[in-house]
């Protein structure tokens, strides 16, 4: 007994089973994980490692080298990339290719013991050291806060706020908070005022610290009550610090606000701003659980904000700047419409050469086998994503191959008399095999990129198990459920009356047949002519093939696009927002133009995954993103809003450019040069990009940058040891005449600020 003589024999459990898929089907479907993108591990971590005070030569040499020299004694690591600017240490730690997501954490702990062991070869002054492996989440959901009127205070309270409020919703995993200003007291002192006093800024350097440093003060036993210590005296407002008391060395005690105006406001300049459609802003993003959905998660922020409405102040508002759960949801209705046309397609296409019955169930049969496929790729925790509905897409048109022969085969010798059931053995009987084994030559055609051990096969991996799932049941289906439908309705009552079963009849006495037979028979009497018009058509195909634009991943139908900007090293990040103003009024001028968001000194939070950021972004970045209302509009605005920018800003390097699919790299074409020699080194640097440049290419740079000017006051030496002046000293002297010195933290009830 075959499978097929089985399935029909037991048709009771057959069709049950059958139903039961469906529903599963659907419910798998409806529970399905959705993102966006695969979820896919950026094998990056970043160690940040502060040195204040050095020059990037001495922040190469000291610090970069010892933790470049740690990161290299982890055998997973494949390559390390730094960047040495003043003061800081930035080092990117990458993994090899061949670790999987699940492995990562692992290694990432490795790392952190590594950089444990070797902090003590760190030079004095410098750490600690700082290790960000989440570098690779997607903050799916984005928004920016603004609010005309309103300052970054009000605005970070409201962010706050939204901030612990949405932790709750459901498939949330962290929010961060982007473009925020600190808040820091200042106490500008009178120079005048303290001279004729007999008081020096270390007094009031240490008496600011004195004032509000937490210390332990102890416990006492208090009946059966152990109860801690907590003496008055800290700083519990603004108006604490004018009344803070400095001794001079005339022995008198004087009051903070009669030497210094103290005054609240934020840290300068900042790290990083955010504006939105020209308006200062605050950026919420937020990133989904691992395997959580992001439809869900978004539907349950919007439905949280909904709640939070009436906690929000009149005249702010949430800018929409990166939904995931849109994009996604939009796939995924694709993805149906898709399904739908298929089947309406299969209907259509084989009524016309079968007949409508034989349509009909082929549909049926397609959908049972999508409803199946849902089942196991929720058993497995497959995510509905980019990749996996591709896979989908493209097994819809194999996935009716297996049932075709079998409703056909069955069609044919049932005309011819044969019983339903002996049809159906037969059939599944001759052909079970060969369509096993032609279901696993398209299985195996994917299996490389399952294979795949580097980024590109985590990426698409599930592109080859979800072919794999669908082909494999759309095999099963067609030798269980088909037959038995065959059996059932593919013949009508009109064609048994004819002579359906039990009576033979020609299937192939139509005129198409007849048609077909003669060409085939002329064919093959002209075999020599066959074969040179079949040799002909496949060398055209080779050279047409040639004409064919080679791109693994194509370029995303995101409707919004990136512009990056590169102002010259050494600019003022508040240069850099003038800059990026004059860009946004002309973007803004754009027709198709919904949206402008801007990031100064860095880039967005990462909010898809193929959005990177340059390692050496600085005060000198900007990375608008500019939104349209159709993703066809961009191909045509790029060449010109690329031509104008360069035009308007010659000195900076501007790259307008579409998002693309897959994992993010950098520029199209890189060159690394090694060397020891950095003069050389930088000569060919100027050598390579100018060669680019002639050949083309646009946004040409060197991750060094340009070289810039430095301010070097030369110490007296002689003179300043006979007054007892040392370096640090005079370093310390000059860091708050021009940018002001952090001498405590005040805290209050909501928030901590420096106070500089």
């Amino acid at each position: 007994m075959n499978i097929a003589e089985l399935a029909i024999k037991k048709s009771v459990i057959t069709w049950t089973l059958t139903f039961v898929m469906l529903v599963l089907g659907y419910v798998s479907y409806q529970g399905l994980a959705r993102l966006e993108d695969p979820e896919f591990a950026i094998k990056e971590a970043v160690v940040l490692t502060p040195y204040p005070g050095a020059s990037p030569a001495e922040v190469q040499e000291e610090v970069t080298e010892v933790i470049e020299k740690a990161a290299q004694q982890m055998g997973q690591l494949d390559r390390v990339e730094s960047y040495s600017s003043r003061g800081m240490s930035l080092v990117h730690v990458i993994i090899k290719d061949q670790y999987r997501k699940e492995q990562l954490p692992q290694v990432w702990d490795e790392l952190r013991r590594k950089m444990a062991d070797n902090a003590k070869n760190l030079p004095p002054g410098a750490g600690p050291i700082i290790i960000n492996d989440d570098f690779g989440d997607v903050y799916g959901v984005y928004f920016g806060l603004v609010g005309d009127g309103y300052t970054y205070a009000e605005l970070k309270e409201v962010a706050d706020l939204l901030q612990r409020e949405l932790l709750v919703a459901q498939d949330v995993k962290k929010i961060v908070l982007f473009g925020v200003l600190p808040e820091a007291i200042y106490v500008d002192i009178s120079r005048d005022k303290t001279a004729a006093l007999g008081i020096t800024k270390q007094d009031i350097f240490d008496a600011l610290r004195a004032k509000n440093l937490p210390v332990e003060s102890g416990n006492i036993k208090f009946g059966t009550q152990y109860l801690a210590f907590k003496p008055t005296g800290e700083f519990k407002s603004e108006k604490d610090f004018g009344n803070l008391f400095i001794a001079s060395k005339r022995g008198k005690l004087i009051y903070l606000r009669d030497v210094a105006k103290i005054r609240r406001g934020y840290v300068e300049p900042p790290s990083q701003i955010l504006r939105v459609d020209g308006k200062p802003a605050i950026g919420i993003a937020i990133s989904t659980v691992m395997g959580g959905n992001a439809v869900t998660m978004g539907n349950a922020v919007l439905k949280r904000l909904e709640e939070l409405e009436d906690q929000i102040p009149v005249g702010m508002k949430l800018v929409e700047i990166s939904m995931q759960s849109k994009a996604v949801t939009e796939a995924v209705n694709g993805f149906v419409v898709n399904l739908l046309e298929a089947v309406g397609i299969v209907i259509v296409v084989l009524a016309i050469f079968m007949g409508v019955r034989p349509g009909a169930i082929i549909g049926f049969i397609l959908l049972l086998t999508i409803a199946a496929s849902f089942v196991v790729m929720k058993y497995y925790g497959i995510i509905l994503q980019r990749i996996s509905l591709g896979a989908l897409i493209i097994a819809l048109g194999m996935l009716v191959d297996n049932a075709i022969v079998v409703v056909d085969g069955m069609k044919v010798k049932m005309k011819q008399g044969v019983d339903g059931l002996q049809a159906a053995k037969e059939v599944v009987s001759q052909n079970s095999t060969p369509l096993l084994g032609a279901t696993a030559v398209a299985i195996m055609a994917f299996a490389s990129i399952g294979g795949m051990t580097n980024s590109t096969g985590e990426y698409c991996q599930s592109l080859y198990y979800v072919i794999l799932i669908s082909l494999s049941l759309s095999w099963l289906t067609a030798v269980t459920t088909t037959p038995l439908m065959t059996m059932k309705f593919v013949l009508s009552k009109k064609d048994l009356q004819k002579g359906g079963e039990g009576e033979a009849k020609d299937p192939y006495g139509g005129k198409f047949y007849q048609i077909y037979r003669k060409f085939l028979t002329g064919a093959i009497k002209a075999r020599w002519v066959t074969i040179a018009v079949v040799v002909g058509m496949f060398a055209l195909s080779l050279y047409g093939f040639g004409f064919v634009k080679q791109l693994f991943f194509p370029a995303s139908t995101r409707p919004q696009f990136i512009v990056e900007c590169n102002f010259r090293e050494g600019i003022h990040i508040r240069e850099t927002e003038k800059e990026v103003a004059k860009i946004e009024d002309y973007l803004r001028k754009k027709e198709g133009v919904t949206l402008i968001a801007s990031a100064i000194g860095g880039g967005h939070p990462r909010f898809l995954l193929t959005y990177s950021v340059p390692v050496e972004a600085a005060n000198q970045y900007s990375s608008i993103l500019v939104s349209v209302k159709d993703y066809k509009m961009i191909d045509k605005m790029l060449p010109g809003i690329q031509k104008d920018l360069e035009s308007m800003f010659p000195d900076a390097c501007i790259n307008v450019k579409k998002f693309n699919l897959g994992p993010a790299t950098g520029g199209k074409i890189q060159l690394r040069i090694n060397g020891t020699d950095p003069e050389v080194l930088r000569e060919l640097a100027e050598k390579a990009m100018n060669i680019f440049r002639e050949e083309g290419a646009k946004a040409v740079r060197s991750e060094w940058g340009e070289k810039i000017k430095v301010p070097v006051p030369i110490l007296a030496e002689d003179r300043a040891m006979a007054l007892g002046i040392t370096r640090p000293m005079v370093a310390q002297a000059i860091e708050a005449n021009f940018s002001g010195t952090t001498t405590c933290v005040y805290r209050s009830l909501l928030y901590t600020s420096k106070c500089v």
